[in-house]
């Protein structure tokens, strides 16, 4: 079994080759602090939903997190960020 406080994340060049996706312009670029804020931020966006959902499923005594959990707390986590 992994360590329970096992370090996860995203790749940064996954992240850039994502942000850069949605560029309109060829000549835009990201820059390596861009990148590892956008990084961060996806980091904490994921574990705040996972959070959320888990205490969703604990309030409807659950034992395990569905996706029903997460549909329900997402309205309120995107107005969040």
């Amino acid at each position: 079994m992994a360590e329970k406080d096992a370090e996860v994340g995203f790749k940064k060049e996954t992240v850039s080759k994502l942000l850069s996706e949605f560029f309109k312009e060829d000549k835009t670029r990201l820059s390596g602090d861009a990148t590892l804020l956008m990084t961060e931020l996806l980091k904490i966006f994921v574990q705040e939903a996972a959070v959320r959902s888990l205490k969703q499923a604990e309030s409807e005594d659950c034992d395990q997190v569905d996706v029903e959990h997460f549909e329900k707390i997402l309205p309120q986590l995107l107005l969040d960020f």
